[in-house]
Parts: C-alpha cells; structure tokens; sequence
C-alpha cells in the first residue's frame, strides 16, 4: 500500500490518513463551500449547501487514498527520477523552439482578444524568470518582488511626464531605478534566511504599496497616474487618425495607400515589445548562470556556510542577485505602466507577489522553461474559466495543490550542472536535494 509496509497495519495507516486529511478539507471548506449567502427581501440570509461539501471532502479523502496506494518504496526512484528528468530535458529541446515559434507568430493567428492575452501571459514570464533569479538561483524566498515591478512602473510614469522622456528613453532608466531599490533591500537582509527573509520582503512590498497611496503630491495616491505616453516604433505614433508622424501614415506614404489605422496594430506592436524584454530577460539569465556569479548564485542556495568556505563573498553574491531580479522586475513595470496608460497603488499588491511566486515554485525552482509553462498554465487557466466567476479561484487552487502533490518540485524540477567533467547529465531534484548532484 504505501512505504509503511504492506498487510493489514499500513491499510489502517492510510485509512486514518485519508481521514485527516478530510477532515481538515472539512475545516477548510465547510464555511466556503457548505454555506452560500442570498439576498432575500429580508436581508441576506445563509443556505447550506451540504450536497457540495460532502461531495468536495470525499473527492479529498478518496484522492488521498489513491495517492498512498500508488506510492512506490522502489529502491530504484533515484534511477526513475534520473530517467524522468533525462526525458524531460530531450523535450525541452522541442518544446522550448515550438513555444518560441508560437510566440513570434502569435499576432498573425489570433484576434485582439488573443494578443491581449499574450501580452498579459508574457508579462508574467519575464516576471517569473526575473524572480527565478533570486528564489531559483539564489535561494532568497522573495515575497515582496511586486515592489520592483511598482518602482518601473512609476519611474516610468513621473520621468515620462515630468521630463517629456520617451519609452525608449525611460525604459532603461525604470529598470536601473528598480535595481537600487534591490540593493536597498538586500543591505538590511544580509543575514537572514528562510522564513525570517520572506517576513521582510513582505514587509518591504507593504511599505512601498503604503508609499505610493500616501505621496499623493508625487504619486498621485490612490488616483494613481493616468495619461502614461506610448511607446513609439522609430518615433511613429500608433493613432487611429493616420497622418503625418503616425505608424498607418508612414505605411500608406511609402506605396500601400490603402493600409488602413487599426487598434490592432498598436496592440501587436506591444506584444513584440514585451516579447522583446522577456527573451531578453532569458537570455541575461542564462548567460550569468554559465559564468562565475551564477555558479555563486547556485552555490548559496544549496549550502551558505559552505559557499563561505569557498571563499565566495556571499553579500556581494545576495545584492546581485536582488539587483538583477529587480532590475527585470522594474523593466516590466515600465511596460505596464505604458501598456495600460493608467497605474494606481492597487495594481502592485501582494496578491501580484503571490501569483509570480507561484508560477517559479510551480514551474520549478531554476528552471527556464518551467516558468514559461508554468505562466501559460496558471494565467492562460485563469481566463479558460473567466465564465465560472464564482468557483475560479477555488479550481485555480485545487489544480495548484494537484499539480505540486503529483510534481513537487515543480514541471521542471531537474537540474544542469553548470559545470561537469565530459558529458553533462540532467540531475533530478531529488538528488540534488540530498546531496548527491
């Protein structure tokens, strides 16, 4: 039945395991789920809903049952799992072109709706693939990276309208901006870790969402700031009235005068440019895991002590990796604050955190790829059950404890060594876990 041994003994382990965990799903969901309010003409009263409760509780208790009756005690798992992460590397090499491939032609198969979706699930993949820097490589459990992706978004909002700067111009300048507000933030967490380090980057998100609503007189407080300039192609508009200086003029003076302007055009050209900033986001990260600060950033999340012992200088190696990580988190920023044209306090709150976090742990911790199908799964999943308003939060959740039930350590929970003698082979996590990768 499970690693308990068989007979009799482990069959009543896994029932009363099974029971636990009902009841708890009991505790979770018995107010959620079993109780429903309905306005009345004399005033909202609670229905139960039993029905659905017990439904709910025995699809957990059965679940469990079945997870610990297929569980293995096969002396051989580390092969297995060296077999599964071989595999699943041979498919990255197909999967990776064939995503790439759908991304660059994304606009010319799909509507306004699809582009726009696109734009949404790019957005946040090079969000992901920058906190993949501090919590994957790294090891620094980030829980306030939304503050990054706030401080982009308003450098670019206030040097766009105070200095008349363009996108082109601001973008650089938001993620160096979002960079130092990383080296802030790593000065006073040197020396802490795990759960001690997740308080204070939480806290740090907090502050900085606390800033924006109260710097009225700069941020605009709760209003936010609206009439955010667009990004320009060679200095073209995207405008709707054609003409002189605009992107549709441009096309129709130099011999197709019958392009016509459309909205679409401004939102494709959008897509390209986000698609743009999270290859290169990839790029960057791939390109520093291969030389001596990626290899410290990998050495400080398996073992601190022993990365000191090394001789490797672990504050410089921290505020790098935050730096980095906010710098993509502030160039990101800057693109939201132009796609939207309006940002407000509201948008950067902890809930963003969560989602982006989320999407690293799921997809695997250091793993490219894992973020990008991880991104398109939790945010694409979203919106496959936009018409199912009132239980998409609570399928979102069911498929995320599934999934890290099924792959706890993620999609893509394997691992390259960065450097090996001869040919390299994918380690599995759990291998890596237990000292042995």
């Amino acid at each position: 039945m499970s690693a308990a041994g068989g007979g009799a003994p482990a069959i009543r382990a896994a029932f009363k395991d099974a029971a636990i965990s009902a009841l708890v799903a009991l505790g979770l969901f018995g107010a959620m789920l079993g109780l429903k309010t309905e306005a009345t003409p004399a005033g909202i009263v609670l229905l139960p809903r039993p029905d659905l409760l017990a439904y709910v509780v025995a699809a957990v208790f059965f679940g469990r049952l079945l997870r610990l009756s297929v569980r293995s005690s096969n002396p051989a798992g580390y092969q297995m799992n060296r077999v599964l992460a071989e595999g699943l590397t041979h498919a990255g090499r197909y999967v990776a072109p064939a995503l790439l491939l759908l991304a660059v032609t994304l606009p010319f198969i799909v509507g306004r709706y699809g582009i726009d979706l696109g734009i949404l699930v790019l957005t946040y993949v090079m969000l992901g693939w920058g906190l993949n820097i501090v919590v994957g490589l790294a090891g620094l459990l980030d829980l306030g990276y939304v503050a990054f992706y706030a401080v982009g978004a308003y450098s670019y909002a206030l040097l766009a309208q105070t200095f008349g700067l363009g996108f082109w111009t601001c973008l650089p300048l938001a993620g160096i901006l979002a960079a130092l507000w990383g080296v802030l933030l790593g000065f006073p967490v040197l020396r802490l870790r795990g759960d001690y380090l997740a308080i204070v980057t939480l806290a740090f998100g907090e502050i900085i969402r606390v800033l924006l609503v109260n710097s009225v007189s700069v941020t605009g407080g709760p209003n936010g700031i609206s009439g955010i300039p667009r990004p320009t192609l060679f200095g073209l508009q995207f405008s709707m009235a054609g003409g002189d200086g605009t992107f549709a003029g441009f096309v129709q003076s130099h011999g197709f005068p019958s392009f016509e302007a459309s909205p679409t055009h401004r939102v494709a050209f959008l897509y390209y440019v986000i698609l743009g900033l999270a290859l290169l986001t990839n790029w960057v990260t791939l390109r520093l895991r291969r030389v001596a600060l990626g290899r410290a950033w990998e050495a400080l999340r398996e073992d601190e002590v022993a990365c000191r012992s090394l001789g490797i200088n672990v504050t410089v190696t921290k505020l790098t990796a935050f730096a980095i990580g906010a710098g993509f988190g502030g160039l990101a920023g800057a693109f939201f604050a132009t796609r939207a044209a309006f940002i407000s306090p509201e948008s950067f709150t902890f809930f963003e955190s969560a989602i982006v976090l989320a999407i690293v742990v799921l997809g695997g911790l250091g793993s490219q790829l894992g973020v990008a199908l991880a991104a398109l799964v939790m945010i694409g999943g979203l919106e496959a059950f936009r018409d199912l308003q009132d239980y998409r939060l609570l399928i979102f959740g069911s498929a995320m404890v599934l999934t890290m039930v099924l792959r706890p350590r993620g999609l893509v929970s394997g691992r390259t060594p960065s450097v090996a003698l001869g040919k390299r082979h994918e380690i599995s996590a759990e291998l890596v876990a237990e000292g042995r990768g």
